[in-house]
């Protein structure tokens, strides 16, 4: 068996490390709270100061038991062949593997963190590592999502679905430190009024973060159409709530901001602060590599969309559907009534109106033009440019994006109209 997989390491008992967070659980009486914090302990002595990832675990009758890796196991994993690949059976979750390529350990690590001991010991016996056991002094009885969530904080996740926005001020690098300073707290504050605008209107956007140095990536931990949906909305009102801020702004105090959309794949992980993993993830794959490209090439106060055609998950119906990135924004102008009464510096919103642009036909109908981009390392990729509209009751209507006949000075290598 691989290092770290000898008899003596198979077996953890409770842990007893001062340098481990406490968890402060307020929705779990303290018996529960016990429990986790316990269990933290334990996962933490297992996670070894980041040397080791908890790929899956499943319940035990004297806790839990897990499968572990060192981090640095996963790229060779990605790149090695698996020695039998029958032996696994139809694969973990029903899903037969590509074996010899990446797509198993990419697999597993997108799948549920809870899988049963059969499949926890299959995908030991493939990747030749024993399953661990953490002797609890309790019986897991716990909400089985509360473990989960509490894993996931020492493992790592792919998504392959996830949409996610990319907020970069304009010129950040030419601002003085403590403008620097003033401006991220202005877009911090955006973001924070419109997650409260969409809490008003019962809209749940469970939005997580990730700064760029001069913005942030933000995306939903909800995995869905819907979701995805919601995130677009929800940059809809970061954008309104930053521009009504720049018309009352003194000087650089409040950032001029061009925005990327797209949905990818991307893979989440939580990053070490001091000895413990912290509670916020970060995220890094291609939809992060594709944002900060089209970001690059992106106008100030442009919103650019990606060209994306992905699987999304409805789930109503749970079914999995191709969507892409016209329809996509077809389906958030039909959900846009939600975010009818609310209310942008005062005055109530009587309608939204968003829209991939092109150009106008003689008979005064508009397309969709999709752009061929060109970034600085010489590689190429579609991209839409978007607007949003939004009509106030007793306002002046907020103009969100570039218009198509202002983007002379994006650098395109071809265009090609496709709806009309």
């Amino acid at each position: 068996m691989a290092e770290g997989s000898s008899k003596d390491s198979k077996r953890i008992t409770e842990a007893q490390d001062s340098s481990v967070p406490t968890l402060a659980e307020v929705s779990l009486d303290e018996a529960q709270a016990d429990y986790l914090s316990r269990l933290n302990e334990a996962l933490h002595k297992l996670w070894n100061l980041g040397r080791n990832v908890i790929l899956v675990w499943s319940p035990s009758p004297g806790g839990i038991t897990v499968l572990a890796i060192p981090h640095y196991e996963i790229a060779d994993l990605a790149s090695s062949p698996l020695d039998d690949p029958g032996d696994f059976g139809g694969g973990f979750g029903g899903d037969v593997y590509d074996m010899g390529t990446k797509s198993f350990i990419e697999d597993v690590i997108s799948g549920l963190k809870r899988a049963t001991t059969e499949d926890l010991r299959r995908i030991g016996g493939l990747l030749k590592y024993d399953p661990i056991e953490i002797d609890l002094p309790f019986v897991p009885d716990l909400d089985l999502d509360e473990i989960d969530d509490l894993v996931k904080r020492y493992g790592i996740s792919y998504v392959e679905d996830r949409a996610v926005a990319l907020f970069d001020i304009v010129n950040f690098t030419l601002y003085s430190p403590l403008e620097q300073v003033t401006q991220l707290n202005s877009l911090a504050y955006s973001v924070n009024a419109a997650h409260s605008k969409m809490l008003s209107k019962k809209i749940d956007i469970s939005f997580t973060r990730s700064t760029t140095g001069d913005g942030f990536y933000i995306w939903n931990r909800d995995r869905s159409i819907q979701a995805n949906v919601n995130l677009y909305h929800f940059m809809h009102l970061v954008l309104a709530d930053n521009a009504i801020a720049r018309r009352k702004s003194r000087r650089n105090a409040t950032p001029l901001l061009r925005t990327c959309f797209h949905i990818g794949g991307h893979y989440e992980f939580y990053q070490s602060e001091g000895l413990s993993p912290t509670i916020y993830s970060y995220i890094v794959g291609d939809v992060t590599i594709e944002l900060a490209r089209m970001i690059d090439r992106a106008l100030p106060g442009q919103v650019m969309v990606g060209d994306f055609r992905v699987p999304m998950p409805d789930l109503e119906t749970g079914l999995v559907s191709k969507i892409d990135t016209v329809e996509f924004i077809r389906k958030t102008q039909e959900t846009l009534s939600s975010l009818k009464g609310l209310v942008l510096s005062g005055d109530e919103i009587e309608s939204i109106k968003c829209y991939l642009t092109g150009e106008r036909a003689d008979d005064g109908a508009y397309s969709i033009t999709k752009y061929l981009v060109t970034d600085k390392h010489g590689r190429t990729r579609n991209i839409y440019n978007a607007k949003i509209n939004i009509y106030r009751k007793r306002a002046d209507p907020i103009f969100l994006g570039v218009r198509a006949a202002d983007l002379t000075e994006l650098e395109v290598s071809g265009k090609t109209v496709v709806d009309s």
